[in-house]
């Protein structure tokens, strides 16, 4: 299962676009890649957190892993 909607998925969302995913808030967000909670890459400034990493955690959440 994937909180990822669409037949082709972006590669890459933004943190605006996780927290909104997520319900919470981009500071939020910015926290747990900063606790390395959530794995991001920096491009230039702008953090980006790979689809499968959300893939991963949404999986790891049903399968009860998630803490």
């Amino acid at each position: 299962m994937s909180i990822r909607s669409s037949e082709r998925a972006p590669t890459f969302y933004d943190v605006a676009e996780v927290a909104q995913m997520l319900k919470m808030s981009r500071m939020t967000v910015y926290r747990a890649i900063s606790s390395g909670e959530l794995r991001a890459v920096r491009i230039r400034g702008r953090w980006l957190i790979p689809g499968p990493v959300i893939d991963a955690l949404v999986s790891g959440a049903i399968e009860g892993g998630a803490s």
